[in-house]
């Protein structure tokens, strides 16, 4: 499922779209901001397949060198340990992200070009290799590959580059997705037939979570911002970037609107997205700022917790 951070970084991001457009649709810019989440679970299908195409890929390249007028001994015996992999057939063979993959419309068969790529890129790296020339089979070194091959992707701008082309939502989305991939490899065993595909959320708890955090931002933004200029009165307010006060306003909807989810997994969660979307000082900043907006709020009883672990 999606993780809360990821929602959060989409409201955000929504956020940020809406304000600086000058939009006064808030509904439009809400089904934009559904639109993006519903995006980045079609990413966990489109990633989820690429294996599968790399392993046809693979085995069509072993073909072909059959065909040739005059095969080698390694052209008529090659290695078939990746084209066998058995998490693969797994993927290749579940219904439920076949069906997915269907019902989005995802897949990769305009990418003949990046599949020709990774796979050089794969064939050439060292774990890759590794894994080849061991001529012990298992299902837990099948997946281990998959596990190292879906963690190095996030460093392939060539995937960037055409994942971007596809959709400019997934952007930032793959190290998230790629999260989601390795749990969902981690629960496969030997036995199992079918490939559990995660929920997009993990209850129902989190698309209202969605909505009424971009609501509530949205709504009182500028009463937010008053309220945080309070505790910025001593920074140099041009170098106050906008993404900033986005983000403390942001916070502070979440400190006040959900008494279920605790001050410091709020905190933390912020000051982390300002490291990534933010300048290079921005989480010092905000964690300054944040820690006397809780006080104040809490001073004035607008921050009120309940719930369990929040005694």
């Amino acid at each position: 499922m999606l993780s809360r951070r990821l929602l959060r970084v989409k409201v955000v991001k929504a956020l940020f779209a809406h304000i600086k457009s000058g939009a006064d649709n808030m509904i439009a810019s809400e089904k934009t901001l559904l639109s993006s989440v519903d995006k980045a679970y079609d990413l966990y299908f489109q990633l989820m397949t690429l294996p599968v195409e790399l392993a046809r890929y693979a085995e069509q390249r072993q073909e072909l060198a059959r065909r040739k007028k005059l095969p080698t001994f390694e052209d008529l015996n090659p290695n078939t340990k990746f084209v066998d992999n058995a998490v693969i057939r797994l993927i290749t063979q579940s219904d439920a992200v076949n069906d997915q993959t269907a019902a989005r419309k995802l897949g990769w068969a305009q990418s003949a070009d990046l599949i020709r790529t990774l796979y050089g890129w794969m064939v050439e790296s060292a774990w890759y290799k590794e894994y080849m020339q061991n001529p012990g089979r298992s299902f837990d070194e099948d997946r281990k590959l998959l596990e190292t091959l879906f963690t190095q992707l996030q460093q392939c701008e060539a995937l960037d580059d055409e994942l971007e082309a596809m959709s400019l939502l997934w952007t930032d989305d793959m190290p998230y997705i790629v999260v989601m991939i390795l749990r969902t490899l981690s629960n496969l065993r030997p036995s199992h037939t079918e490939l559990r595909v995660p929920p997009k959320f993990k209850s129902e708890e989190d698309p209202a979570f969605l909505k009424t955090l971009f609501e509530k931002s949205l709504v009182n933004y500028d009463a937010n911002q008053e309220y945080v200029e309070r505790f910025t009165a001593n920074w140099d307010v041009e170098r106050i970037v906008f993404m900033d006060n986005l983000i403390l306003s942001t916070a502070m909807t979440e400190l006040v609107a959900f008494p279920s989810i605790p001050v410091k997994v709020t905190m933390d969660e912020y000051i982390e997205i300002s490291k990534y979307y933010s300048t290079p000082g921005s989480s010092t900043f905000i964690n300054g700022v944040l820690d006397k907006i809780v006080e104040a709020l809490t001073a004035e009883g607008r921050i009120k917790k309940a719930g369990r672990g929040l005694i």
